[in-house]
């Protein structure tokens, strides 16, 4: 993978993270770091369970996609029951 593909994965697992979290209801109080880190490993994911699967035909997959933000949405739900809560108060 180069540079350049990696960025773009970044960028597009920051997307995917961002679309995962718009499925999730509520309001998670999760840093955006770690809703783009979410995404990325959705993203890388959710690419590998579709090669698996054959759902890729080498471009751009509708199918591939829907089981990257699926994957997403997952790891949102999974992160904010995981992610310790902020009290909010102050001393």
């Amino acid at each position: 993978m180069t540079i350049g593909g990696l960025a773009a994965a970044v960028v597009l697992g920051a997307v995917i993270g961002v679309l995962g979290r718009l499925l999730v209801p509520g309001r998670p109080g999760m840093p955006l770091w770690l809703l783009m880190a979410t995404g990325v490993v959705a993203a890388f994911a959710g690419t590998g369970l579709a090669q698996v699967f054959g759902l890729t035909s080498g471009g751009w997959s509708l199918w591939e996609t829907v089981l990257q933000i699926a994957l997403a949405a997952a790891g949102v739900c999974l992160v904010v029951l995981l992610w310790p809560k902020r009290t909010g108060g102050r001393s």
